[in-house]
């Protein structure tokens, strides 16, 4: 039997062995496994498929013939996860959940059950539990439908005919490195099984209009374990995120055909299952603490929603021969920017000091409208001086001190606003494209990071 190189990161295949990926440049990805198709047959079949459609027997139609079904979108009843979807999981579709073990996916998905079997048909198809851990479970979260099918079994060529008897609206695996085709020779959770098993699904969704949800495990890296092609293939690719020790869940969009890939869902793991936060500014400020220097409110945006969260700094005088830069909710290389500019135009020497920056509540802050906040609160620390609780501030610097603009100004005010915050700090340039005065706040315009050390020490 002929064995081929197959590149985890990518699922490119090669005759012989590479140390780095000539595709994706990922050194140490290439695993062994059995060719999968014969080359022979597969030319059989291109010509057979090439006849019927030289005799007329195309499948291809004109686009203005396809109708548009009724009913696109099915609501999963939790608002959070809806958003995140883009208003619901769209009929046909297939969604990708991956995150850390025990982070709550598969709770998660047992309880969406129980809404979507009000209305619907659903199989829930297990590789990992037994149906007895499966009733446990269930009957933790509260979960008792008649319309919620499950089936505890990992051979696709036995999955695909239960997807076809019962003909269920939607289908939820868990998870998709379980699943084999006993065709194949490598073994389950290999690139060569997962994108088997991915691409039978994916073709049960698309011809029998199916919604699917699959679980995928996270390697050591946090990326997702198979192909890299696994996420290329599905409609939409979610990310489960959060700490363990922790009771904040966020789900986080990176790839989605049917809406936006910036929402993010909030959630509390709750000793009965995940409880939606609707409102998650109150939830990452409420426990800020009082005249305590190196605290800043910021407003970040996540897809449509605005969002205010606590970036807390620290920089104490460093024991260590080289000291210790650490960030937790933040960028690395963007907190090493903000020092390089805050040590050179202003003068603080942050280079004999360990600097530990955080964002409270297990948020992660990627846009760079957080930098002003950042800023202040490193200033905060640095001269042990408090920023008043009253006090938020957004904007983005570049490297020579500018405060720069960021978008959607007066949706981030207008929260700011609604949460009881009287001082906010902008971009100068800001002030001139807001479309309102503001009467009960106060808004601070700033050039340049000069204007900060003004604002915190008087």
């Amino acid at each position: 039997m002929k064995t081929n190189y197959v590149c985890i990161n990518c699922g490119a295949t090669y005759s012989k062995w590479f140390g780095r990926c000539p595709d994706c440049g990922e050194w140490n990805s290439f695993k062994e496994a059995a060719e999968e198709t014969d080359s022979k047959k597969s030319s059989v079949a291109i010509k057979k498929e090439k006849s019927r459609i030289l005799n007329g027997e195309s499948k291809a139609c004109r686009l203005s013939a396809i109708n548009r079904p009724e009913k696109i979108r099915y609501s999963t009843g939790m608002n959070e996860f809806d958003r995140v979807l883009g208003g619901g999981i769209v009929r046909g579709s297939v969604v990708l959940l991956a995150g850390e073990p025990g982070i709550g996916k598969s709770t998660l998905l047992l309880q969406i059950c129980s809404y979507l079997g009000e209305n619907n048909k659903i199989l829930y198809i297990s590789g990992e539990e037994s149906p007895s851990q499966l009733k446990l479970r269930a009957s933790r979260t509260g979960v008792n439908t008649e319309n919620l099918l499950v089936l505890c079994e990992t051979n696709i060529t036995k999955i695909i005919p239960e997807i076809m008897g019962n003909s269920p609206d939607i289908v939820f695996v868990d998870s998709i490195q379980t699943i084999y085709d006993e065709d194949l020779n490598p073994s389950p959770g290999s690139v060569t099984q997962v994108k088997a098993a991915a691409l039978a699904f994916i073709e049960a969704a698309k011809s029998n209009e199916i919604s699917i949800i699959m679980v995928g495990h996270v390697n050591k890296d946090g990326g997702i374990a198979g192909p890299k092609v696994l996420e290329h293939m599905v409609d939409a690719v979610l990310y489960f995120e959060g700490d363990r020790l922790h009771a904040y869940r966020i789900i986080r969009s990176i790839k989605n055909r049917f809406g936006s890939t910036n929402e993010i869902g909030v959630f509390e793991m709750g000793d009965n299952g995940l409880n939606e936060i609707p409102n998650p500014s109150e939830m990452l400020i409420a426990e800020r603490p009082d005249h305590v220097p190196g605290s800043c409110a910021v407003c970040v945006m996540e897809g449509s929603r605005p969002i205010i969260a606590e970036v807390q700094a620290l920089a104490v005088q460093t024991v260590f021969p080289a000291p210790r830069r650490l960030a937790t909710g933040l960028d690395y290389n963007r907190i090493n920017l903000i020092l390089a500019v805050l040590e050179k135009r202003l003068g603080l020497r942050f280079g004999v000091n360990d600097i530990y920056v955080n964002v409270a509540g297990g948020l992660e802050l990627r846009e760079p409208s957080s930098d002003l906040a950042v800023a202040m609160a490193l200033i905060s620390s640095f001269k042990n001086t408090e920023i008043p609780k009253e006090y938020i501030a957004f904007g983005e610097i570049g490297l020579a001190g500018e405060c720069r603009t960021v978008t959607n100004a007066e949706i981030r005010i207008n929260e700011a606003q609604r949460l009881g915050f009287k001082n906010i700090i902008v971009p100068y340039k800001t002030v001139s494209r807001l479309k309102k005065k503001y009467s009960d706040v106060e808004i601070h315009p700033v050039r340049s990071v000069f204007e900060l050390l003004r604002i915190i020490c008087g």
